[in-house]
């Protein structure tokens, strides 16, 4: 309730006022309440090095993000899977793989695809259950559950979903009914999308750009929650710049969904490296536009909130869910892993890049931490709340960090890196090196049996015994319905250890022989 000029405050919100309870007048609501909101951005198949505050050359401008950098706190490193579903896994339970059973796209042990949120716990419902409303936008791609089943325990979705799985949840047949075109594009997420929102079809044109779309639903999910004085989280895994490479509205011709690869027929070499080069140049400035453009819609619910009168009382976090595509996805080396992580919000010291290092299992207990909400004391998370660091209560915030791919361990202390650390590929030291305050991989040294690092080495191999099996050869999964099926679909596995084990040959700056 807002005073109007000559009335009094009622008793309560003077009470309130009285003893120092944060108060926030928005233009278009009510005061925020005390409970902090949470806003969690995850963009998709995307390195830390194409944002623009992690300095590095080439990348995109993004002004946005950089703002929350810069008003918060950006961690240098800060790991996650190296493939999505593992990823989001880890993001939505703040368990390690080894743990849950997710740690491939293809590879769920212990029937993890369908007890992930049953066996852990969702932080959606846990906040759920401390009273805060939620909402999902975008790309779930997290096991069997989906976002609004209860285990899961989002409010509000709007997610993208093809026509036929809509049909299947929903019993929505979008094209049958004349609500869409029967149209066959590369892709559904961007121009022309498919969309749920709530449990209904989102009716679109083929002008209708699918992430505006999940942008204004989550701009007006905060609305909502703002102006009924309710904390929320919203957390928008937004489908960008995941391929295929879209045109944007800001940049390109509608409907564009994906660059044709160039015809080289009849074309000499010369000529065929330079048609080649212009096609590779073209979808580099389409990933980039997209980046931009992702960051163009961070920008819209920061002033969303700011409209509303809560963004000082509102946590924003922006990271991505794995390395770019083709380039780092799905490696067990260390660009495969490294992200972004950003934050800022209340009470949080501006101190801009950190060396203190970060990883996906501490996002669950932050968000609770950030909610003031007790953790689950049924399953233990593996990482570490980033609030009492945030806050400037203790200076040092995690030793180690940890992450993988199938098979594949990568680990990592302020000093030193293990990557490539797979028994099952026949490759149980991994690579060890000194990498000292670089990072993005330049000028690390190769320190595998040096003796200088010999004990450092040896704590590495102190924290991989104290972590749970990961998929080495008499791994429980080789043996299930599961295990077997994978090993019979990969018979040769020598081409995805080559993938895995290595950084694409762009992006090779440090010695990676065995």
């Amino acid at each position: 309730m807002i005073s109007r000029p000559g009335t009094r405050l009622p008793g309560v919100l003077t009470v309130l006022l009285l003893m120092g309870q944060p108060m926030v007048h928005g233009a278009d609501g009510p005061p925020a309440t005390g409970k902090p909101n949470i806003v969690l951005i995850l963009a998709d198949d995307v390195s830390a090095d194409m944002f623009s505050c992690y300095g590095r050359p080439g990348s995109a401008r993004t002004p946005n993000i950089d703002r929350i950098a810069r008003e918060g706190v950006r961690f240098r490193t800060c790991y996650a899977p190296a493939i999505c579903g593992p990823s989001r896994a880890l993001l939505m339970t703040g368990v390690y793989g080894n743990r849950t059973g997710a740690l491939r796209n293809d590879m769920w042990a212990f029937g993890s695809r369908g007890t992930l949120f049953t066996a852990q716990h969702s932080w959606a419902r846990l906040l759920g259950q401390g009273g805060y409303k939620s909402a999902i936008a975008g790309k779930w791609h997290c096991g069997a559950k989906e976002p609004w089943d209860p285990a899961v325990g989002f409010d509000e979705f709007c997610v993208w979903e093809g026509p036929d799985k809509i049909k299947g949840h929903f019993g929505i047949d979008a094209i049958a009914s004349g609500k869409r075109r029967d149209l066959k594009l590369p892709d559904l997420r961007y121009w022309y999308p498919s969309m749920v929102r709530n449990g209904k079809y989102v009716e679109v044109t083929e002008s209708d750009f699918g992430p505006d779309h999940r942008c204004s639903f989550l701009m007006d999910f905060m609305a909502r929650q703002a102006r009924a004085g309710q904390p929320f989280v919203a957390y928008w895994p937004t489908v960008i710049p995941h391929g295929p490479y879209s045109t944007t509205p800001d940049a390109g011709a509608v409907m564009d969904i994906e660059l044709g690869k160039p015809d080289l027929t009849g074309l000499d070499r010369k000529k065929k490296a330079a048609v080649l080069a212009e096609y590779s140049r073209r979808q580099r400035q389409r990933f980039v536009n997209l980046i931009e453009y992702m960051d163009k819609l961070i920008g819209k619910l920061i002033a969303r909130a700011e409209e509303l009168g809560i963004y000082e009382n509102t946590y924003f976090i922006f990271c991505s869910d794995n390395g770019t595509a083709v380039t780092a996805k799905d490696r067990g080396v260390e660009r495969g892993v490294h992200v972004p992580y950003v934050v800022r919000g209340p009470g949080i010291r501006a101190r801009g890049a950190t060396d203190e290092l970060t990883d996906f299992a501490d996002i669950a207990p932050t968000l609770l931490d950030m909610a003031d909400i007790t953790h689950p004391t049924d399953v233990k998370f593996d990482g570490r709340s980033q609030l009492p660091f945030l806050k400037g209560k203790v200076k040092r915030h995690r030793e180690w960090i940890y992450a993988y791919t199938g098979p594949v361990q990568v680990v990592r202390t302020r000093r030193y890196l293990l990557e490539a650390r797979a028994p099952f590929y026949g490759r149980p030291q991994g690579r060890f090196y000194l990498a000292g305050e670089k990072r993005f991989g330049a000028g690390y040294q190769r320190v595998d049996d040096h003796p200088d690092h010999a004990a450092a080495r040896s704590r590495f191999e102190q924290i991989i015994r104290g972590l749970p099996s990961h998929l080495e050869e008499d791994h429980p999964f080789w043996i299930s319905k599961f295990g077997k099926r994978w090993l019979s679909n990969n018979p040769d596995r020598t081409e995805l250890a080559r993938k895995q084990l290595y950084n694409h040959p762009d992006f090779s700056p440090y010695d990676q022989t065995y």
